[in-house]
């Protein structure tokens, strides 16, 4: 800023840092939004058939099921969740979900080994049902095959998918 003008209000400020960024690197910040713990997601966010999300973030990402999903099964009582260390190729059932409707397997949305687990869900499988794609994430994974990426549809086409 010019002498004796103060920057004012987080938005300004993010104005005037920008200012020194490339495009690249601004649109990377653009894409970037917040998660669990304040850590920072790239909005690259894929779908499975199934119902699964995986919020990428390079080589690993955050795994869960979709509010499409958690709307359907209603009220969450009880998850199943993978040990650390665990490996799945795309489409193995990882864990399972059980609600007052229903009961269903969660599959993997790509080859991947899980590097940790959220222990909120484990404990308080209700958190599915309020905050599914963004506190509710089963596990986080270092994705094995970034290929199985492409195969998985990007939110548009997702909730096109939830439409039919």
């Amino acid at each position: 800023p010019p002498p004796g003008r103060r920057l004012r209000g987080p938005v300004t400020m993010m104005r005037a840092a920008a200012r020194g960024m490339s495009l690249v690197a601004r649109t990377q910040a653009a894409r970037l939004v917040p998660a669990v713990g304040g850590v920072q997601l790239r909005c690259a966010s894929k779908f499975a058939e199934t119902h699964e999300y995986i919020h990428v973030d390079g080589d690993t990402g955050l795994v869960g099921i979709t509010a499409h999903a958690a709307n359907a099964l209603g009220d969450v009582v009880y998850v199943e969740l993978p040990d650390v260390g665990s490996s799945f190729a795309a489409g193995d059932s990882f864990g399972s979900v059980e609600s007052v409707k229903a009961a269903s397997d969660v599959y993997a949305p790509v080859a991947c080994e899980v590097v940790a687990i959220n222990e909120v869900v484990a404990n308080e499988p209700a958190t599915i049902n309020e905050s599914p794609e963004k506190d509710a994430w089963f596990i986080k994974v270092k994705i094995t095959q970034p290929a199985d990426l492409e195969g998985l549809m990007n939110e548009e086409e997702y909730q096109a998918h939830t439409a039919e």
